[in-house]
């Protein structure tokens, strides 16, 4: 076998080689002796089995095996050769080249290395940055936005007709050609008007309604309805209002504070206000540096480390932004680069300096969060998910199942790491 490893540079090893079929023999006569010894056929005792026998039943498989064990031979040899920390290889080799004939195979594989990488003095490509300030204008109207959302429903002073973001008090059954369903039937169920809750076309048909009336409201289930014995149904609901309520005045007092701030002792409507603040800063924060000085510290960054980086990671990252553009194509666009490799030559040309860009700070945040000892475990990782779930009206566990069935942790995770780095390099709380 003979084999010659280059490192191209500090970050791609290329590997050539010859494997002779005398090779690919001897590991197939080999892999074949150890399948002998715990072949169970018909007609033979456990482990006397012949060569030849194991070599017909398992000819496929074996010669897999013998190519598999010659590729790892080449890939230890070169290693050796070259002084290659194995911690220091990472992703799986790719073939550049692997042509097969009775005699011999002649292979090329690309060693993929972790980047050798110095990069002094990048705190100060920190960009400035003037902390944002609150007015009390922004206070008075977030806080009037707030209590508006919390304030209760009171029953009218003055009667009048069900309207859209009334809270209606109703009692309903439903029945299907005549016959109740489960989960059709409720007394004194609360529902405020317009907001979704129910069947498209309910809560519409229950405007203009008067306290004690009763209506008959027909609604038709939607086709892709959770329950498929409902799917796709028309049902009828008997209605009857029993009262109307509407957001009573948006007052800070003390009852209110306790329902905004229900595990903060001692709270006031200062307190309250010094949380909206706060909450108004950490808005202002977070687009600044989401939109601004993140940017700008990643393209400085981008910018001034220049070292090797591995091509296959980089053809990895072409291929995924060649896909994800393909995705917003239409038929016809698409149709375009079949069988057309000039094109896709094109395409690829177009994102290859964007991916490569994108491959560099990947590498760069994941030094310089080693050096400044950023962290980020996974415990952090599933609280961040269970909270924004929750914000968002899902159900956390559900998604958190979700991201660790896709193999989305370890991205999710990056980016918390991504960006507790760049707030601590900037000097930004966010």
């Amino acid at each position: 076998m003979n084999i010659t490893a280059t490192k191209t540079d500090a970050a791609n090893v290329s590997v050539v080689a010859t494997i002779d079929m005398s090779d690919i023999e001897k590991n197939l006569n080999k892999a074949a002796k150890e399948v002998a010894k715990t072949a169970s056929v018909d007609g033979f005792r456990k482990g006397k089995v012949p060569l030849v026998k194991i070599k017909q039943m398992y000819a496929e498989q074996l010669q897999q095996d013998a190519e598999n064990q010659a590729v790892q031979d080449i890939l230890e040899k070169a290693k050796k050769d070259l002084d290659i920390n194995p911690a220091d290889i990472i992703a799986e080799p790719t073939f550049k080249k692997y042509d097969k004939s009775d005699d011999k195979i002649e292979t090329e594989l690309i060693i993929s290395l972790r980047p050798v990488i110095e990069a002094e003095g990048y705190k100060d490509l920190a960009p400035k940055y003037d902390a944002p300030s609150v007015e009390e204008s922004e206070i008075d109207e977030k806080l009037k936005t707030l209590l508006t959302a919390n304030a209760p429903y009171a029953s009218l002073e003055t009667k009048r007709a069900l309207q859209k973001d009334d809270q209606a008090n109703f009692d309903f059954v439903g029945t299907i050609d005549g016959v109740e369903f489960d989960g059709g039937k409720a007394e004194g169920f609360d529902l405020v008007i317009g907001s979704g809750q129910f069947i498209p076309g309910f809560e519409d048909q229950m405007e203009a309604m008067e306290i004690d009336e009763q209506k008959d409201i027909t609604v038709t289930f939607p086709s892709d309805y959770q329950s498929a014995d409902l799917a796709g149904k028309e049902a009828v609901f008997a209605v009857t209002l029993n009262d109307i309520k509407e957001k009573a005045e948006a007052v800070l007092d003390e009852e209110m504070v306790k329902k905004l701030l229900p595990n903060e002792e001692g709270a006031t409507a200062q307190t309250v206000k010094e949380k909206v603040s706060e909450q108004i800063k950490s808005e202002k924060v977070s687009k600044l540096y989401n939109e601004t000085l993140k940017p700008a510290l990643i393209e400085a960054l981008v910018a001034k480390y220049d070292f090797a980086l591995p091509q296959n990671i980089v053809d990895q990252e072409i291929d995924a932004q060649i896909n994800n553009k393909a995705r917003e194509m239409s038929e016809d666009e698409l149709a375009q680069y079949k069988d057309n490799e000039e094109k896709i030559n094109e395409l690829r040309e177009s994102v290859k300096e964007t991916a490569t860009n994108s491959v560099k700070a990947t590498f760069l945040v994941d030094y310089l969060a080693k050096q400044e000892s950023v962290e980020v475990n996974d415990q952090e990782v599933s609280q961040t998910i269970y909270y924004e779930a929750m914000m968002s009206g899902q159900d956390p566990q559900e998604v958190i199942k979700y991201y660790q069935e896709n193999n989305l942790l370890p991205a999710v995770k990056m980016g918390m790491i991504e960006d507790k780095l760049f707030a601590k390099i900037i000097g930004i709380d966010q």
